[in-house]
């Protein structure tokens, strides 16, 4: 992280301001190929560097979000995508 000090000349008390970048996350274990049957349930998994970080799950341009079909599960560094009554048009 870096850190950055800007003083204030305006009055005769200093002041100091501090900004942090957080570092972002990193996959620690990429998505693996899976294979499952028509209709069936798969569950697609990967770890990432930070705990709890922030994941967005896509399927080519489009966004997936929780429902009847997918269920977005986060633990720690671990995140899943359960996605249910697997078709062809899923892979």
């Amino acid at each position: 992280p870096s850190t950055s000090f800007f003083p204030s000349p305006s009055c005769s008390r200093s002041k100091s301001y501090f900004y942090f970048i957080a570092l972002p996350a990193l996959f620690k274990q990429e998505l693996q190929d899976t294979e499952a049957e028509e209709s069936g349930t798969v569950t697609l998994r990967c770890e990432l560097t930070k705990p709890k970080a922030p994941v967005e799950w896509r399927k080519g341009d489009v966004t997936l979000y929780p429902g009847l079909k997918y269920e977005m599960r986060q633990q720690g560094c671990a995140a899943e995508l359960v996605i249910y009554d697997l078709e062809v048009g899923d892979s």
